[in-house]
């Protein structure tokens, strides 16, 4: 059987680069934040988009904050898909709010854009689009329908990163974007790791303030916080695998344009990417009345 994923080789290939930088870490002790997660925000952002790069615990901790930071509250609603990870709802749940479900389109897998307006009433406070697999959702039209109601919008890009949309990157289009670094994503860390893109100035120093204990200085608290830092060991992992994430998308992609190509004229139904969208197929998902069977 061929593994879905071996990351055992992936090491293999890269091991040289990530022993030598995961020593650097260790004999500099700087193991927390620090210089090692300010050079991976600064490389994500240069090879991704954004303007404000924010690394932190893992991905579920950058949904939580996001929706934490644009106010959602005990009772407010936000709209999100069937499709993913409970990850998605959980951040939600986490705040006392209301996960409020559309289901998807059966062609992307994406939450169906002309069941979003149904589902606003006066409680409905965001939407959060998740680009599942790594294809993205048409973001113009979830931006016009969150700007014609006053939604804030996040962004969940777990599975997405270097995707883009009418040549803009997802998590730019909205008011935030989050993304996983769990080890088995398109770019994984060797433990739990997340980030955070916003184009905002202000909420960037909100999430860098919340992540660290509502710390504004060494000994000042601010506000409240959370210790949701990003590890430095995961940065330095990250930055050494983010020079190699271009190339291994364009094999991803490659890939399953052959996968695409040659189950073209079986029964099986391939996946769909919509005009002006790149994916970058962190799962190739197909759908099939004989699935057991195929199994």
């Amino acid at each position: 059987m061929i593994p879905q994923l071996d990351l055992k080789i992936q090491y293999d290939n890269l091991k040289e680069e990530i022993d030598t930088k995961i020593h650097e870490i260790i004999a500099s002790t700087e193991f927390i934040q620090g210089r090692y997660v300010g050079e991976f925000e600064d490389q994500f952002l240069n090879a991704h988009g954004g303007k404000f790069c924010i690394g932190c615990a893992n991905g579920t901790a950058a949904l939580f904050l996001a929706l934490r930071v644009l106010g959602i509250k005990e009772d407010d609603e936000v709209i999100t898909t069937t499709n993913s990870f409970i990850a998605t709802a959980e951040a939600i749940c986490h705040l006392g709010a209301r996960p409020v479900f559309v289901d998807i389109d059966p062609d992307t897998h994406n939450m169906n854009l002309s069941l979003i307006e149904a589902r606003i009433n006066d409680k409905t406070k965001a939407i959060i689009p998740v680009h599942i697999y790594g294809n993205p959702i048409d973001m113009l039209e979830v931006m016009k329908i969150a700007r014609k109601h006053n939604l804030n919008v996040v962004e969940d890009c777990s599975q997405a990163h270097l995707a883009s949309f009418d040549n803009r990157p997802v998590g730019t289009f909205g008011d935030i974007g989050t993304f996983s670094f769990y080890p088995g994503k398109n770019l994984g860390a060797y433990g739990d790791a997340g980030a955070i893109i916003t184009n905002s100035e202000a909420l960037n120093k909100e999430f860098r303030i919340l992540i660290d204990h509502g710390r504004k200085s060494k000994y000042e608290h601010e506000k409240v916080g959370y210790n949701l830092r990003m590890d430095a060991i995961q940065a330095g992992v990250l930055t050494v695998k983010l020079k190699y994430l271009r190339d291994w998308t364009r094999m991803r992609q490659n890939v399953a344009k052959l996968y695409s190509a040659l189950l073209n004229h079986t029964s099986i139904h391939t996946p769909k990417v919509m005009s002006g969208a790149n994916h970058v197929f962190h799962q190739y998902v197909i759908k099939t009345e004989q699935r057991d069977l195929i199994m």
